[in-house]
């Protein structure tokens, strides 16, 4: 288990984003979670973040190969479908 945090991960996830102009990989958002937090987040943790900011609609994960994910925050510009959305 994580040691306690008083800023939640979903937070530390969109501070990170906003500074990298909006998109990052999920490598990259790893390594600055680790640095700027001191530990790295399991898994299960960041995926249940991704999960929630995405159901939120604050942001949109994409998958570019099996192992490698693009998070983008969403924008008034940006709009993304759900599924059976035409």
């Amino acid at each position: 288990m994580a040691p306690w945090n008083a800023i939640p991960l979903r937070n530390l996830i969109l501070n990170i984003i906003h500074k990298r102009k909006g998109i990052i990989l999920d490598d990259e958002l790893i390594r600055a979670l680790e640095k700027e937090n001191g530990t790295k987040p399991s898994e299960a943790e960041l995926n249940s973040a991704l999960l929630k900011l995405e159901i939120n609609g604050i942001v949109h994960v994409s998958q570019i190969t099996k192992t490698k994910r693009r998070i983008e925050v969403i924008t008034e510009a940006h709009e993304f479908l759900h599924v059976d959305e035409d």
